[in-house]
């Protein structure tokens, strides 16, 4: 059953001007291009003795295929991490913010790889790109949040795409859609930034402002604001106590616990 919603032209919302999805698929070949090209010209001048690169190369690997037969096991991760620590202990900083970049740019929701881990391994005080706590914050969180803010520019191309079949698009009839527009266009770019902050592994925020036709570059300005946030913190809080990776494990509790907690006292009121 459906029910047409207000006319979304109606709705106080920046409205999306027309996605060349082939042209922009074009610019993030040639930025992954750029990017690979820079990894292996940093590559080449490390002063790394190859047994040593080759050593630790197989330890990550090992921990890799360790983690993929055992991904719960809280050992198979600690090797994996170990592992990924070892490589990155003998690159320099301009490798490990160009694979950010790069790792970052792949993270869409076709391609749902974690991002948190390897933002936080940027920050493990052994291993981190920059040379203290603020200088490290700041370029995690600049070379994350541009990574991610691309990634969040091929998901709306994408389902732009997607949705310009009259099959999909009927999904702007619903009456669930209609009553998810109209709270989405009460304030956008705050809730868009706020659930792009959110460590929390869900994505309906993101597809509902592509579905709203949200303008772009209001999408990408509310996606670049709240990753810098969230990876800053990640970046800080991994530096600052030396939790390694637990970083977003440990932020991600700690929203649960707090949104946990306001739901108790708001069924308290009642």
């Amino acid at each position: 059953m459906t029910n047409t919603p207000q006319n979304l032209d109606a709705l106080e919302l920046p409205q999306a001007d027309p996605v060349g999805v082939a042209r922009w698929f074009g610019f993030c070949a040639v930025l992954l291009t750029v990017c690979i090209v820079g990894l292996v010209v940093v590559a080449r001048q490390m002063n790394v003795d190859a047994a040593d690169w080759h050593e630790r190369v197989c330890e990550w690997q090992a921990g890799v295929a360790a983690w993929k037969q055992q991904w719960h096991s809280p050992a198979a991760v600690t090797q994996l991490w170990a592992g990924f620590l070892r490589v990155f202990e003998v690159t320099p900083a301009e490798f490990k913010l160009l694979f950010l970049l790069t790792y970052l740019v792949c993270c869409t929701t076709v391609t749902p790889l974690p991002t948190g881990p390897v933002v936080a391994a940027m920050a493990v005080q052994e291993v981190a790109v920059g040379g203290g706590l603020w200088s490290t914050t700041l370029l995690v969180a600049v070379v994350g949040a541009a990574g991610s803010t691309v990634a969040n520019l091929s998901d709306y191309a994408i389902f732009t795409l997607l949705l310009r079949r009259p099959r999909i698009a009927r999904i702007r009839e619903t009456k669930t859609f209609g009553v998810a527009s109209r709270w989405f266009a009460k304030s956008p770019f705050f809730i868009l930034t706020l659930f792009t902050l959110l460590p929390i592994p869900v994505d309906v925020v993101r597809l509902l402002a592509i579905t709203c036709r949200y303008s772009r570059v209001h999408f990408a300005a509310a996606s670049f604001l709240g990753r810098f946030i969230r990876y800053g913190v990640f970046a800080f809080v991994t530096y600052a106590f030396d939790l390694g990776g637990f970083a977003p494990l440990a932020l991600l509790a700690l929203g649960a616990l707090l949104a946990i907690g306001k739901g108790m006292t708001s069924l308290a009121k009642k």
